[in-house]
């Protein structure tokens, strides 16, 4: 990855709240936190950003997934992300939304974890990074054996196709196909404008669609390879 490319932080500043939107509960928390680490009570802060991280862990987790695909690492960077945004609500402007403050704080750190596990990576003898992904996954409740084992194989090559994408189309269709966020959200939280936006999650759907019509016919023409001879 490019460092001046990767980093979402470095992009540009957040956008200003829209007319007409009431805050969220974790904007309303987090402001209230934030009064009661400027009147000194860092206790009692703790206890009320826990109701923060109540509302916020699942769907954090799960955006960490997708990056991470190990679920310990997917623990300890939204940890890591939590006790960020913690320490730096001083600085959380109050007329925005937390939710895409914080999601930005946490999609930075797993594109750090990312960039860590490829350095690492060099100097460590090749290996499948892919290996033990899908049985990684959390269960599925799927009621057919088979169906569950399809729906791993179709989930495990959308993210090795995912996985291709370059940093910014990755997190545009993660935020907005995957987790279903809004363009306006996703801008804000990539520090880019809508129609940007916009243009990413076409290109990588346009990629994506190539990248998965290939997988697909290397592996029909592996199955069909064997009767080429008869």
């Amino acid at each position: 990855m490019k460092a001046a490319a990767t980093r979402l932080k470095e992009q540009g500043p957040e956008k200003p709240r829209a007319a007409g939107r009431q805050p969220t509960v974790e904007t309303e928390l987090s402001a209230e936190v934030k009064q009661l680490l400027a009147d000194g009570q860092r206790e009692r802060a703790a206890e009320r950003f826990e109701a923060i991280v109540d509302r916020q862990q699942r769907r954090a987790s799960r955006i960490a997934y997708h990056y991470l695909r190990d679920p310990a690492e997917v623990d300890e960077v939204v940890q890591d992300a939590f006790l960020k945004a913690f320490l730096h609500l001083p600085s959380f402007r109050e007329d925005l939304f937390f939710q895409p403050w914080f999601t930005r704080i946490l999609v930075n750190a797993c594109l750090d974890r990312l960039k860590a596990r490829n350095r690492r990576a060099r100097w460590l003898t090749p290996s499948d990074p892919r290996e033990g992904v899908v049985a990684e996954e959390p269960p599925s409740h799927d009621p057919s054996p088979e169906t569950t084992l399809l729906a791993k194989e179709r989930r495990a090559r959308l993210e090795t196709a995912i996985d291709q994408l370059p940093t910014r189309q990755r997190t545009a269709v993660i935020l907005s196909h995957l987790e279903g966020r809004p363009a306006r959200e996703v801008s804000v939280i990539m520090g880019l404008n809508e129609s940007t936006v916009r243009v990413h999650l076409f290109r990588a759907v346009r990629k994506l669609r190539g990248l998965l019509e290939r997988e697909s016919w290397a592996t029909r023409g592996r199955v069909r390879a064997p009767g080429r001879g008869a």
